[in-house]
């Protein structure tokens, strides 16, 4: 066994592009350093090195033409600090990460920083749901939509447009191009940017410190399971022999279905099922729950359901699904609809209820990690599992299903696992955003969640009638909601239904976040003709009436 020697985290300057990296990890290693690894874009490079030679270290890499600047020895290195059982020196890695997506890439970048040896495993494509199933596909589809739309649909009288037949092959192509650039230059070349090691197969444990991947052994002194996850399919009868759609297979369509049925009403289901309406489809959602966004304030829900009932979408609630069967490529969708039967043809079915973890493969039972009902991994505030040296985090775990969570756990579980931290993980202030025309963005607390943790609750409801930007837009679908502790004034919960309800929503952030309070907002001077100024808006509507102001009175 090598004797231990102490991590060296060395400024380095004048570093500009992978190969000054290259020069200064052979000088390092010339003056004996080891596990050295170089970052011309933080400007250091960190190793394992005899103290009594860091002076001569410095000089190595002074000597090649660099400025070497402070040093410091790390106390939390992971090469010299938490073992897995017994002295962890056979363990080839600090880290090893089981996934590719914004969790394990974060994790991946935060742990390189304390100097960590760090491999990533892989079973399919790198960049894991949001760059390459999720968010970044979507997007240009959905924006590609809406433009469809207004050109067929503009609100201007005297403008004059008209919408051709979409191309949605070239569209799809389009979109796929941008996908693999964005694969390319943000997950791809990153690997070989921070240097950790990457392995493409499917991991499972062997035991509570070893997996297999790819007929290889590894032994690692901490593990991250960030595997995401997946669309779930509800068991109906009849659905498993039909040809269906789900979130992933109906980005890669290559001409817009006739009539599309979808299956859901959450997200997912609102943001494509409205995508394709605009690009041509007639669309039927269809849900259990007696609501849309059940889960919403009800002035949200009402204001959503209206907004996609005038756009031309049929919404049926309170559904009761009794089978699905295919005849040639007609779907029939058979229901029980406010104790009336009914049956929903379409061309394509969309399954959009939710998403379940990826955690079937990873034999958990061996590594003694507990998972949930629904097969997710259990964790607890500090991203532990029951294995105290595995952690988890992002999709895999159940938690919100967004990538900037993802990302956020996975830095948190890195600084833990291996940089001795002991953060707690906070999801008390999440934003939710979904990308329908008019968008749906919320944080914090709706009106019920409030008084059921025992707040006397404020509310303002803001229709957009009221707002001068969606006045000149000719586009007043919308409303916004702010809920307020009726004693401190403090804003527990925005909910906002607007265009670009998502760039508003991080003023709601902030706010609740970091507890302001009604005349906070009111005292803010707000942009005439945007958005954003419904939120002072809406924050006088709690003590003024906004409709017998003037443009710009506060």
């Amino acid at each position: 066994m090598r004797d231990e020697k102490p991590r060296v985290r060395l400024a380095v300057h004048e570093m500009t592009c992978p190969d000054c990296e290259r020069h200064v990890t052979e000088a390092l290693q010339r003056a004996g350093a080891e596990d050295v690894v170089a970052s011309f874009r933080r400007g250091e490079a960190t190793f394992e090195i005899d103290p009594a030679r860091l002076e001569e270290a410095k000089r190595a890499v002074a000597n090649s033409g660099y400025a070497p600047g402070e040093a410091e020895i790390l106390d939390g290195a992971p090469s010299v600090r938490g073992p897995i059982q017994g002295d962890g020196a056979d363990c080839e890695y600090d880290l090893c990460i089981i996934g590719s997506g914004g969790a394990a890439f974060s994790a991946a970048i935060q742990a390189v920083s304390y100097g960590a040896r760090v491999v990533m495993v892989e079973r399919g494509t790198i960049g894991g749901t949001c760059v390459n199933v999720g968010c970044v596909p979507s997007k240009p589809l959905l924006r590609a939509s809406e433009i469809h739309h207004l050109a067929a649909h503009n609100p201007f009288p005297g403008l004059h447009t008209s919408a051709r037949p979409v191309n949605l092959q070239q569209l799809v192509g389009a979109k796929d191009e941008l996908v693999a650039e964005l694969r390319q230059h943000k997950y791809v070349e990153l690997i070989g940017e921070y240097g950790f090691h990457f392995i493409r197969g499917e991991a499972h444990f062997v035991d509570p410190s070893t997996i297999e991947v790819a007929g290889r052994t590894i032994r690692a002194r901490r593990y991250l399971i960030a595997t995401g996850a997946s669309p779930a399919v509800p068991d109906i009868p009849g659905l498993a022999d039909v040809d269906y759609l789900v979130s992933t297979t109906a980005l890669e369509l290559k001409e817009v279905p006739r009539r599309l049925a979808v299956i859901g009403s959450g997200y997912i289901a609102l943001e494509l099922g409205q995508m394709f309406h605009r690009l041509g489809s007639a669309v039927t959602l269809m849900q259990r729950s007696d609501r849309l966004l059940k889960a919403y304030d009800p002035e949200v829900s009402e204001t959503v359901s209206l907004a996609l009932t005038l756009d031309g979408i049929r919404l049926l609630t309170g559904v009761t699904y009794r089978r699905v069967e295919q005849h040639g490529d007609l779907k029939r969708v058979h229901l029980t609809v406010n104790g009336q039967e009914q049956v929903v043809e379409a061309d394509a079915l969309l399954v959009a209820t939710g998403r379940k973890p990826n955690t079937a493969a990873l034999n958990l039972e061996a590594a003694g990690v507990r998972v949930g009902e629904q097969g997710e991994v259990l964790v607890d505030e500090y991203l532990r599992t029951s294995n105290p040296n595995v952690y988890a985090a992002g999709d895999v775990t159940m938690g919100p299903q967004f990538v900037y969570v993802a990302a956020y756990e996975g830095a948190l579980a890195a600084e833990n696992a291996v940089g001795g931290a002991e953060r707690k993980v906070d999801l008390t202030v999440v934003p939710a955003v979904t990308f329908t025309s008019p968008a749906i963005a919320t944080v914090g607390m709706t009106e019920a969640q409030a008084r059921s943790k025992g707040y006397p609750v404020l509310t303002s409801v803001l229709p957009l009638e009221a707002v001068p930007r969606a006045l000149v837009n000719r586009d007043t679908a919308g409303v916004i909601k702010l809920v307020a502790d009726a004693r401190t004034r403090k804003l527990l919960g925005v909910h906002v239904v607007a265009e670009n309800a998502g760039d508003v929503i991080y003023a709601g952030v902030l706010a609740v976040k970091f507890g302001l309070t009604i005349e906070d907002l009111k005292s803010t001077l707000a942009p005439y003709l945007t958005m954003a100024e419904g939120l002072k808006l809406a924050a006088l509507t709690f003590d003024k009436d906004v409709a017998k102001l003037s443009c710009c009175a506060g």
